[in-house]
């Protein structure tokens, strides 16, 4: 598997791709304003960074994830001076398991460590459980002080890797 930027033929599939991973989920309330903007790569890779996995085998994607490298970012999300941030994972339901999440957190980790940022942080909702292990595993600590919802039926739990 190989994780890079996503390229401008791919934009679709990695949209499409992240819309059916969110909608895999169980109590997901994805809205259709929020699954178009899912949607809507071509979007975010002109305002800032996203990242795909590629299979191997296939060249197919498998993954995606944007990566959100300052506060000034259209795409910030709550973050303080010094963070970068992660949104809008999503890992193709058929390839789930298999280390593609890790991966494509992994490329964020190390996309913050080279732009030196004090840490990396994220928002996941309370039915992404498996998303959560994976936070923990690859050394986000939970931030209950930054939680937030942008809509009242959408709780977000905030997450937070210090990478100093």
């Amino acid at each position: 598997m190989e994780v890079r930027p996503v390229r401008p033929v791919e934009y679709e599939h990695a949209g499409q791709l992240v819309v059916a991973a969110y909608r895999s989920l169980p109590g997901s309330h994805l809205s259709d304003d929020y699954a178009e903007l899912l949607a809507d790569v071509a979007r975010r890779a002109k305002e800032t960074e996203v990242m795909v996995a590629v299979a191997s085998d296939t060249n197919a994607v498998i993954g995606c994830v944007t990566f959100v490298p300052d506060q000034s970012s259209p795409w910030a999300e709550l973050l303080e001076r010094g963070e970068a941030g992660v949104r809008m994972l999503g890992v193709e339901p058929r390839a789930q398991g298999r280390g593609v999440g890790r991966a494509l957190v992994e490329a964020c980790i190390g996309r913050a460590l080279e732009l030196r940022r004090t840490a990396l942080m994220l928002h996941t909702t309370p039915w992404m459980t498996a998303a959560h292990r994976l936070y923990e595993a690859c050394g986000f600590e939970r931030l209950p002080t930054r939680d937030w919802s942008p809509v009242p039926e959408v709780p977000l739990l905030a997450y937070r890797h210090p990478l100093t």
